[in-house]
């Protein structure tokens, strides 16, 4: 038993830095894949502990204005590639654009572009039944926002899933390694704090204040704006749409967001670039995403079937009520 232990603990110590370490696809129901794994998990703990280092360091408009800017930058990345990319491919971008985006959407430390768009396939195949990796419906809030990524069962990246995008080793090595790009950013934003410390005294920036506000409180606020999706947008909105799930739209989810909270929307019809259909619908990804195309750096975006907009395809207005 104690081998065991033992192997376990140096098993997660080693998945810090390597993420397919160990991994074994799981076969087995045993109650211990669903136990949040504390060891590995410790980052993830101390992140959020960092937040509260904002007490110590105090704030200047520097590094509030960065915390901001990565927030909404890395939001991006993640609604509009690891989400409309790589999990829908709803659009178009060479290889090396595909792998820059990929590095910025890893930069917000919401694992590899393989394993997020690998799980979030699983959703929509088996949304809100036993095998969605997070459904609020059948685990609860809490599990379907943090806890299911947390334990063993979804801790590897299940490569059969996401098999299109697996034949790129650069992929494949930022999925591997997904931790170096955000301790990348974390030890640049500290220099960048230190520098302006000592050449620009006046702004009241320190390294440790940007590394407070620009890394542990943008990142933490990243993770939750972004699991809300996977939680509260199957228990609080309108559907539009009979889905055969829970999945809502929410207005306050979609500005949060960037556009990913017309969940109903896109659950119905997952293939379109656009989540947001009517133009009161704001979608800012989307609009990101069609400026991109208009340079060429991206292309092919899918449009919103006109199907989408026929009364019929839409529920009743007893079902409109909102869902709490």
């Amino acid at each position: 038993m104690m081998k065991t232990n033992i192997a376990k603990f140096t098993t997660s110590l080693v998945q810090w830095i390597d993420a397919d370490y160990g991994h074994v696809a799981p076969v087995s129901d045993s109650e211990e894949l669903d136990r949040i794994n504390w060891v590995r998990c410790s980052p993830f703990i101390v992140l959020h502990l960092g937040c509260l280092a904002v007490f110590w360091v105090g704030w200047s408009w520097v590094a509030l204005n960065t915390a901001i800017a990565l927030y909404l930058v890395r939001m991006f990345a993640i609604t509009g590639f690891y989400h409309r990319y790589f999990a829908h491919r709803t659009f178009s971008i060479s290889r090396w654009g595909q792998f820059a985006f990929a590095v910025l959407g890893a930069s917000s430390a919401q694992r590899g572009p393989l394993w997020w768009a690998a799980n979030h396939r699983d959703h929509h195949r088996y949304s809100d039944t036993s095998e969605d990796p997070h459904s609020p419906i059948r685990y609860g809030f809490w599990r379907s926002h943090a806890g299911w990524f947390m334990s063993t069962r979804h801790y590897g990246t299940e490569y059969r899933r996401i098999q299109d995008f697996a034949r790129f080793p650069e992929l494949l090595w930022l999925n591997r390694f997904d931790k170096a790009v955000p301790v990348g950013l974390a030890v640049v934003l500290y220099l960048c704090g230190f520098w302006l410390e000592l050449f620009a005294p006046s702004l009241g920036v320190t390294g440790l204040q940007m590394l407070v506000w620009g890394f542990a409180i943008s990142t933490t606020v990243l993770f939750h704006a972004t699991a809300s999706i996977n939680s509260l947008a199957h228990l609080v909105g309108r559907p539009r749409y009979d889905t055969g799930d829970h999945s809502r739209n929410n207005f306050f989810l979609a500005l949060l967001t960037l556009g990913e909270g017309w969940h109903n929307n896109h659950h119905k019809f997952m293939g379109c670039t656009r989540q947001g259909f009517y133009w009161w619908e704001i979608d800012l990804t989307y609009y990101g995403l069609k400026f991109l195309s208009w340079t060429g750096l991206i292309w092919g975006l899918k449009p919103v079937p006109a199907k989408a907009y026929d009364p019929a395809e839409q529920l009743s207005s007893e079902h409109l009520a909102p869902a709490s």
